[in-house]
C-alpha cells in the first residue's frame, strides 16, 4: 500500500486485512503558522500482480488547523523547542493578534526576514543552521513600538558521526576490550550524547557500552575464536554503525613487563632482567629490550620469554648513563607491542683511556724563562670518570735526576712553571678514582723562540679560517696550530689544535670569532725529541669591516706652502680589517684648484674636496705642499680596507702664515733668546754686581761679626752706642797698613807719625797729676779718610776724676764729637776708593746696659778694667758672607798693649 502527499512523498508499507495504520508525519510549516490539508490514495505494488498498477481514488480532504487551539497572547513563534541537526533547513513563523505589520523577528541578535502569509502570520525560513551553544538558538520576534515580545529555542544539534577506527584485542585471551573514536559529542540540553551499543552476530549477544569510545566484552568459555561485532551508535535524530570480523587470538595485545632491574653493573658490562604477564597456558612471549644513551638508542636485541626475562649488555662506557626499556609481543601472531616500561642505571668508573691534550706557551719573566702549561679536559669518552686532580712531572734533561712533581686539583686546566736556561720533560696525566691517564709528554727549553719567520694573511669563511702551511721534511711528527679566541686587546684564551705528521691545512672554527676583529694564527712543528719549533705566522679576519676611527693626526713644519701631518701612533694591527692605506682629504679655499697629485672628489655633504691616496699602510707622514700664504685649508686623515674607509666626520682647519712670517720668527726668536740668557745671568750675578757697582754703607745693627763679641756675662748685649760710654780717645786712620799702636802714656807728636796721618781723639782726664788708665774709645774706621780733620791729629778733652763714672765726658759733648766725626766722613767719601775702607769700632767700656741706648742705670758700677773688648766691623758686600774670625779681626787692630788698661 502506498501513500502520497501533496508533495509527491510516497510511504510503502505491508498492511493486512482489518489493519489499522498511524501515519506520523511532519510538515516544513509548523502546523500553527496555517491550516494543513491532507488527503490519501493507495496501489497494490505486489509481484503476483501483473504491471502497471493502478492508483485508487483519492480520499476527501482532511483538515488540520492548529491556530484555532491557540491562546489570547498577542504574539506567537513557532515552531517551539524544536531539534534539528547541524546543516538543516527550518521554518519559523509567528502568529500576531494585534494585526500591525511593524513586527520584526531576530536570529541571536540578527534581524531576520521573511514572507508574509496572511495579515497576522509571516514565515521565516533558515538555510543551513549551526551549532552554537548545547542550550539552543534563540529566535524572538517583538512590536517595534508597543515592546510586545515573543521567542522560541532552537536546539540545533552536531551530526552524529559514524565511528572511527573501530577495534578490538585482548591481553589474555580472557577479555576483550574494544575501542572506537566517537568523533562529535551530540549532547544537548534538550537531547543526551550518542550512546553505544556493542553486538556480536555469532552468538547473537549485545551490551551497552558505558564509555563514549571504549567497551568491554567477556570472552565466551566455549572458545569462540571468531568474531563479528557490530557498534551502533544512535540519538534522537538518526543512527550510525560499524562492524569488525577478527580472530581472537590474532588480536593478542600483552601486558606492560614489569620489575625491570639491572644487577651485576660494571664498567662495560650489566645484566638486565625483568618479569611478563603470562597468556593462556605456556604462551611464549617475543620481547625487545632497547639501550638508550643521551636519548638516543645504541643498542636493541629481541628475546623470547615466557615468564622472567635476563640479557646480558655490553661494550658500554664506564661512568655512564644509560635507560633500558623493554616490550613483548604475543609470539604465535604478532598485533602489536606492549607498552614500555624503562630503567635507569650507571656504569662503573675506569681508569682515563686517552692522555691530557698539552700545550705550552713561553715568555720571560725578570729574566727567567716561564712556561704557562695549558692542557684540555679529557671527554666523557675518555675521561671514564670524575677527573679529580692533574699530575705534572717536570724532569731536568740536562740532569736526568731532578725533577718535580706538581699535583694541580680538577677542573684546574694549566698551570706555570718558572725554569733556567736547561731543558725540561714535562708528563701530564689526568687521574680519577681508579688511576691515572696515559701520560702527555711535551719537551721545553729555557731558550727564547725564533720569532723570525714567514708571516702571511688568512681568509675568513663561514666555516671559519683555513689554514695551511708549507710542509717540513725530516723528523716532524706533526703540527700544532695556535690562536686566541678572543680581540687582541682582551685577555688570551690560548686554544690550540694538533694535526697529524702528514697535515698541512686545517680549518680553525670556533663560536667566539666576531667580524672585524684580527685573529692571529702560529703554527709550530713537533720535532720526534716532542719540542715545538715556531714555523710560520699568519692573521686575518672572519670578516673585515671598514675603519671605524681615525688616526690622531698631529700637524708641524707650518710655513706659508706647506705643512706636514704624521700619525706615527696610529695602530694598524688593532683595527677591523688589513689597513692598505690612508686617505688624505684637503679642502682648499674657494676657487683654488687641486695640486696635481691629488684628485678631486665630492664628499657625502655635495663639498668638493681634493684627495690623496697613500697606498703604504707603513706610510704614516704627509707633506701637504703648493699652498697659498695666509689661506684657510681643512683636511682629515681616513685608513681604508678592502671593504672601506673610516669616517668622514671632523675636518681640522689650519691658516697659512704670511710668507715672510718664518724670516722674521728665525731673527726674533734667537735675540729673544739671547736677552733671556743676559736676564739670568745678571740675575744670578746680582749680589756680585751690587759689590762692584754700588755697595751697601756698613750697618752695625746687621754686622756678621755680633756672633763674635757676644759678652759671656751678658749674651744679650750687641751694639754699644755712642750715647752709652764715656769715649776718651778715637782713632781715626785711612789704611790698614798704616794702623798704629796708640798708647795713651807715650803719645807720639804729629811729625813722628805724619807718614800714617792717624785721626786720633783722646779723651783724657781734667787733672794732670792723674796717672792712671781713664775713659777711652777707640775708632778705626778705613772708610774715612781723615778723622776729626779739625781737631788735627791730636785733641785732648779734659775730664774730672771726681766725677762718677757716668758723668765723665770729653771737653766737647759726645753729640759735637759724633757731627765731627760725620764731617770728616762725608769728606773722606770722595777720596779713598771703594773697597779700600774699613771701619772698626772698638770700645774698652761695655754699655752699661743690655743694648738699651735710651736708658742708663743711676747707679753704675765703677769702671772696670778693659779685660775685655768689644769691635764692630762695617765689612764690603763682598766679605759679608764669612764673618772673620776671631784671630783675623783682632790681629788687624791691637787695641793696648800688655798692661795697659781703660778705666
Amino acid at each position: 500500500m502506498s501513500q502520497e502527499d501533496p508533495a509527491g512523498e510516497n510511504y510503502s508499507t505491508t498492511v493486512k486485512r482489518n489493519q489499522v495504520l498511524h501515519w506520523s508525519w511532519e510538515s516544513e510549516l509548523p502546523l500553527e503558522c496555517a491550516a494543513h490539508f491532507i488527503r490519501m490514495r493507495s496501489m497494490v505494488d505486489d509481484a503476483r500482480i501483473p504491471k502497471p498498477g493502478f492508483w485508487s481514488n483519492w480520499s476527501s480532504w482532511e483538515e488540520a488547523d492548529a491556530q484555532n487551539m491557540l491562546g489570547h497572547d498577542p504574539l506567537f513563534v513557532f515552531p517551539k523547542d524544536k531539534l534539528v541537526e547541524e546543516g538543516s533547513n527550518v521554518t519559523i513563523c509567528y502568529v500576531s493578534r494585534i494585526h500591525q505589520d511593524n513586527i520584526s523577528c531576530y536570529l541571536e541578535g540578527v534581524q531576520i526576514y521573511g514572507e508574509q502569509l496572511d495579515r497576522s502570520v509571516s514565515a521565516f525560513e533558515l538555510k543551513n543552521v549551526s551549532f552554537i551553544r548545547e542550550k539552543g538558538t534563540n529566535v524572538f520576534c517583538k512590536v517595534d513600538q508597543g515592546g510586545v515580545l515573543g521567542g522560541i529555542v532552537l536546539f540545533v544539534s552536531k551530526v552524529l558521526e559514524e565511528p572511527k577506527d573501530f577495534s578490538c584485542e585482548t591481553q589474555d585471551l580472557k577479555t576483550l576490550t574494544c575501542t572506537w573514536d566517537p568523533g562529535s559529542d551530540t549532547g544537548l540540553t534538550k537531547q543526551p550524547s550518542q550512546s553505544y551499543t556493542l553486538f556480536e552476530s555469532f552468538s547473537g549477544k549485545k551490551t551497552l557500552c558505558k564509555h563514549r569510545n571504549w567497551c568491554d566484552w567477556q570472552v565466551a568459555q566455549d572458545s569462540q575464536e571468531t568474531y563479528n561485532f557490530t557498534l551502533l551508535a544512535e540519538n534522537y535524530l538518526r543512527k550510525r554503525s560499524v562492524s569488525i570480523l577478527f580472530n581472537l587470538t590474532q588480536r593478542v595485545h600483552p601486558m606492560t613487563p614489569y620489575n625491570l632491574l639491572p644487577k651485576n653493573v660494571g664498567a662495560t658490562k650489566a645484566t638486565m632482567t625483568w618479569k611478563v604477564h603470562s597468556i593462556g597456558n605456556n604462551s611464549t612471549l617475543l620481547c625487545q629490550l632497547e639501550l638508550l644513551a643521551e636519548g638516543k638508542v645504541i643498542q636493541q636485541s629481541n628475546v623470547s620469554i615466557k615468564v622472567n626475562g635476563e640479557y646480558l649488555l655490553s661494550e658500554l662506557e664506564p661512568d655512564t648513563e644509560y635507560v633500558a626499556r623493554v616490550r613483548c609481543a604475543y609470539t604465535n601472531h604478532f598485533w602489536k607491542w606492549s607498552e614500555l616500561i624503562s630503567q635507569k642505571f650507571n656504569t662503573a668508573e675506569a681508569a682515563p683511556s686517552e692522555a691530557p691534550d698539552v700545550w705550552r706557551n713561553l715568555k720571560m719573566v725578570s729574566g727567567h724563562p716561564t712556561v704557562s702549561l695549558f692542557w684540555k679536559p679529557l671527554s666523557k669518552v675518555h675521561a671514564n670518570g670524575k677527573i679529580l686532580f692533574y699530575n705534572v712531572i717536570v724532569e731536568n734533561l740536562d740532569k736526568p735526576s731532578r725533577f718535580e712533581v706538581l699535583s694541580i686539583p680538577a677542573p684546574a686546566s694549566s698551570t706555570e712553571l718558572t725554569l733556567d736556561q736547561c731543558s725540561y720533560q714535562i708528563h701530564v696525566t689526568a687521574h680519577n678514582s681508579v688511576g691515572p691517564s696515559p701520560a702527555s709528554v711535551i719537551v721545553v727549553s729555557g731558550d727564547p723562540e725564533n720569532e723570525e719567520v714567514e708571516k702571511g694573511r688568512v681568509n675568513g669563511t663561514e666555516d671559519g679560517f683555513s689554514v695551511s702551511w708549507k710542509p717540513q721534511s725530516g723528523d716532524a711528527t706533526g703540527y700544532v696550530v695556535e690562536w686566541c679566541d678572543g680581540p687582541q686587546d682582551l685577555p688570551c684564551v690560548l686554544q690550540w689544535k694538533n694535526l697529524g705528521p702528514n697535515t698541512t691545512s686545517t680549518v680553525i672554527s670556533s663560536g667566539d670569532f666576531r667580524p672585524g676583529v684580527r685573529y692571529n694564527f702560529r703554527i709550530y712543528g713537533i720535532s720526534t725529541k716532542r719540542m715545538a719549533h715556531l714555523l710560520e705566522k699568519k692573521a686575518g679576519y672572519l670578516e673585515e669591516l671598514a675603519p671605524s676611527d681615525n688616526p690622531q693626526v698631529v700637524m708641524s713644519k707650518l710655513t706659508s706652502h706647506s705643512f706636514t701631518l704624521s700619525w706615527k701612533d696610529y695602530s694598524t694591527e688593532s683595527q677591523p680589517g688589513f689597513i692598505q692605506g690612508y686617505h688624505v682629504y684637503l679642502k682648499p679655499k674657494a676657487g683654488e684648484q687641486c695640486h696635481p697629485a691629488f684628485e678631486k672628489t665630492v664628499l657625502p655633504e655635495d663639498s668638493v674636496c681634493c684627495k690623496y691616496t697613500i697606498d703604504n699602510p707603513e706610510q704614516k707622514t704627509f707633506v701637504v705642499e703648493n699652498l697659498q700664504p695666509e689661506s684657510v685649508y681643512e683636511f682629515i686623515v681616513t685608513p681604508y680596507t678592502s671593504v672601506g674607509e673610516g669616517p668622514l666626520d671632523a675636518f681640522t682647519k689650519v691658516t697659512t702664515p704670511d710668507e715672510y712670517s718664518h724670516t722674521l720668527i728665525h731673527i726674533i726668536l734667537p735675540m729673544i733668546f739671547c736677552i733671556l740668557i743676559v736676564m739670568i745671568i745678571c740675575y744670578l750675578k746680582s749680589q756680585w754686581l751690587k759689590e762692584k757697582c754700588y755697595p751697601d754703607s756698613p750697618n752695625p745693627y746687621k754686622s756678621s761679626v755680633l756672633s763674635l763679641i757676644k759678652s759671656k756675662e751678658n749674651p744679650h748685649l750687641t751694639i754699644m752706642y755712642v750715647n752709652d760710654c764715656v769715649p776718651d780717645a778715637i782713632e781715626v786712620i785711612n789704611k790698614p797698613e798704616g794702623s798704629k799702636i796708640q798708647f795713651l802714656g807715650t803719645r807720639k807728636s804729629p811729625t813722628e807719625t805724619e807718614f800714617t796721618k792717624p785721626a786720633c781723639l783722646y779723651l783724657l782726664p781734667t787733672e794732670k797729676n792723674y796717672s792712671g788708665p781713664g775713659p777711652c774709645i777707640c775708632f778705626e774706621n778705613f772708610t774715612y779718610n781723615q778723622a776729626a780733620s779739625d781737631f788735627a791729629s791730636c785733641g785732648h778733652f779734659p775730664v774730672t776724676p771726681q766725677a762718677p763714672p757716668h758723668q765723665l765726658g770729653p771737653l766737647t759733648s759726645p753729640e759735637n764729637l759724633l757731627k765731627a766725626l760725620e764731617q770728616n766722613y762725608m769728606n773722606s767719601l770722595g777720596e779713598i776708593p771703594a773697597g779700600e775702607a774699613n771701619l772698626n769700632y772698638v770700645s774698652q767700656l761695655a754699655s752699661p746696659t743690655s743694648g738699651d741706648k735710651d736708658s742708663l742705670p743711676t747707679n753704675p758700677p765703677e769702671p772696670a778694667l778693659c779685660s775685655e773688648y768689644k769691635m764692630q766691623t762695617a765689612i764690603p758686600l763682598g766679605l759679608a758672607s764669612a764673618p772673620p774670625s776671631e784671630n783675623s779681626s783682632l790681629s788687624s787692630t791691637t787695641l793696648l798693649g800688655q798692661g795697659e788698661h781703660c778705666r
